[in-house]
């Protein structure tokens, strides 16, 4: 007997409906929830970057929903898709990856996504496998069940159409080979960001013209980084990593507001909907402060990507270095490279310690005060240090370095 076979349809959709965006439609769920059968349940990624943030597991922990209600997981791996490049509602093409590049961030994503789903309950497929052996029969086949008219119904192709911007027929090609996807594995439900829901739809009406009952839709949220305005997004730098340090996690989430905070436990946190209702209550109320469940939050959020005890220590450092205003006890060390006069620019220094990535950050940081050396501030980015005793600067919240 599966998991989902002690608990009502009713149940299960309260649980599904949790953090969604839309359900299309939701009478056809209720309909194969109600056969009693494990639902195929389908989440395609192509691996355009070697790692994840907290945005992407947005989706992965929906995923996980579905599979400990007793569902069947079908991780989809685009490795043929992630070649062709989807402008994912950019208003320019992505380009296109090598296979080279493709696999190397297929073994990384795994890595990653196994650390909230099952492995031993999940079937990890790559679409390569129907979609390299098309014929050029059988393709043309597909293209000719959908129309240039509908495509550029898309928002993102409507937009560079109007402008005059370039579409490449390829790009075309990417929503029916997604949608392919659905018919080659016979999903019931498919996930996805709210920005492709375009793409989704495709494979609802493409299954549906061969003959296979259409899969759900389900579409989440586009999670908004730490700065609570865009989403999250390396190129925003408002992004938390799953690689990144216990200590840089616990950081990030603690930097969050207090409205964020519970955005990030209802599509994050692994409470339950009861337990979701009654923290938000107690928030409300002052039951509860909300600097602790904050705290709460990062623990689970760093837990979940490393450990239970790595979260305690995390905790116990971010208490000691901001409530106690104590230094971290392993703060790295950075030999300097000194000038003729004795003297190095501190940007520079910063810049060959790692802890910032360029000096055009270094000098943003400094002017916004972020920046301080032996607990004095810098106001200078030109500002030079002097050969001497061992300096420790410290940088934003949550950056430290000795230089030597």
């Amino acid at each position: 007997m599966s998991d989902k076979d002690n608990i009502s349809v009713e149940e299960q959709l309260r649980i599904i409906r949790r953090g969604t965006v839309e359900i299309l439609q939701e009478d056809d769920l209720v309909k194969k929830l109600k056969s009693g059968r494990p639902l195929r349940i389908k989440a395609g990624f192509d691996p355009t970057a070697p790692d994840l943030h907290l945005g992407h597991t947005v989706l992965i922990r929906k995923l996980k929903q579905f599979q400990d209600l007793g569902h069947t997981v079908c991780f989809l791996v685009g490795d043929f898709t992630a070649r062709i490049g989807d402008p994912s509602g950019r208003n320019e093409t992505r380009p296109p990856l090598t296979a080279e590049q493709v696999e190397e961030n297929a073994k990384t994503y795994k890595e990653q996504v196994f650390t909230i789903l099952d492995p031993a309950k999940t079937e990890v497929v790559y679409n390569s496998h129907w979609l390299s052996s098309l014929t050029p029969e059988k393709f043309i086949e597909l293209t000719a069940r959908h129309t240039v008219a509908r495509m550029l119904e898309r928002d993102d192709f409507s937009k560079r159409y109007a402008e005059g911007k370039p579409i490449l027929i390829h790009e075309f090609l990417y929503p029916l080979l997604q949608g392919y996807d659905s018919v080659a594995m016979k999903a019931d439900v498919e996930l996805g960001g709210n920005d492709q829901k375009f793409n989704l739809l495709v494979g609802r009406d493409l299954q549906r013209s061969y003959g296979q009952a259409p899969q759900v839709i389900v579409t989440l949220p586009l999670l908004e980084g730490t700065d609570g305005v865009r989403k999250m997004s390396k190129s925003y730098d408002n992004y938390i990593g799953l690689h990144e340090s216990p200590r840089e996690i616990f950081g990030k989430v603690m930097s969050i507001s207090d409205d964020l905070m519970i955005r990030y436990y209802e599509l994050l946190s692994s409470i339950t909907v009861e337990q979701f209702e009654k923290l938000k209550a107690d928030i409300e109320s002052g039951a509860i402060h909300p600097k602790k469940a904050k705290v709460d939050l990062a623990k689970e959020i760093v837990g979940c990507y490393h450990d239970e005890q790595i979260a305690e220590n995390a905790a116990l450092e971010f208490e000691n270095i901001f409530t106690q205003k104590n230094l971290p006890t392993d703060i790295p060390l950075h030999q300097v490279s000194w000038e003729d006069d004795g003297q190095t620019w501190l940007i520079g220094a910063l810049r060959d310690g790692g802890v910032i990535k360029s000096a055009s950050e270094g000098r943003r940081l400094v002017k916004q005060g972020a920046v301080s050396i032996d607990g004095l501030k810098v106001d200078d980015p030109d500002f030079k240090i002097s050969k001497g005793n061992e300096t420790t600067v410290k940088v934003g919240k949550k950056r430290f370095l000795r230089l030597v």
